[in-house]
């Protein structure tokens, strides 16, 4: 396969420390989740998010601007935009129907939270892949994206407020289901051929001109069957 050949090539090209790194954490990663956020008003709250995806070992997260734009705080991001695959819904052409589209046709239940659901996250089955998704500070997720809606669960709450901030509450349940994988028999994690294309995207935003790079391999590789 020429991709593991591409990869034998580039993994060369970075340091000892940062091979470990990449061979490591793309063992762990997993698209049985992922993270929806659709017309998140505050740059750090979805930027605080797509950190913790990365943390949680989240490959996807998906963004729909239909009436905000969006754009990643960098500070608070912390650089995990480069690990995590960002897939952004834009424009005028029903940019939450294309994304329910592509996450139902890959298998995708939908699950939204409300602190009024009567399941919490501890109750629903993994079995099938998990979009968590999550709507504006103050309104929450559109009539569109509800419509579409498998399951609703909480977060048990004990204190006066009535719900936490959208990036707490997505940290908070991506913890309690990659617990619930670590459990499970699931084939939750990436297949070889899977991680194998991830450590090339990897080591290209490692790499200096690392794209222009990855092609200059594989014109070579080529050139040579």
């Amino acid at each position: 396969m020429i991709d593991k050949k591409v990869l034998d090539d580039l993994i060369k090209m970075i340091t000892d420390s940062k091979r470990e790194i990449i061979n490591r954490v793309s063992k762990e990663r997993t698209r049985h989740i992922t993270v929806v956020l659709e017309d998140i008003v505050k740059e750090f709250n979805s930027s605080a998010v797509i950190r913790s995806c990365d943390c949680f070992g989240i490959q996807d997260v998906y963004i729909i601007a239909e009436n905000q734009k969006f754009e990643i705080q960098r500070e608070i991001a912390k650089g995990s935009s480069n690990w995590v695959d960002v897939h952004a819904y834009a424009g005028n052409d029903s940019p939450t129907t294309q994304a329910i589209n592509d996450l139902k046709g890959k298998g995708y239940k939908i699950v939204a939270t409300s602190p009024h659901a009567e399941k919490t996250i501890d109750e629903i089955p993994i079995e099938d892949p998990i979009a968590l998704v999550f709507g504006t500070e103050r309104h929450g997720i559109s009539p569109t994206l509800l419509e579409h809606v498998d399951e609703v669960v909480k977060i048990p709450m004990y204190g006066f407020t009535e719900s936490f901030n959208i990036s707490v509450s997505a940290a908070i349940i991506m913890n309690q289901l990659r617990n619930k994988l670590e459990k499970s028999d699931l084939s939750w994690k990436l297949s070889d051929e899977e991680q194998t294309k991830l450590k090339i995207q990897w080591c290209t935003h490692i790499i200096n001109n690392g794209k222009v790079v990855e092609a200059e391999i594989r014109r070579r590789i080529l050139e040579k069957e």
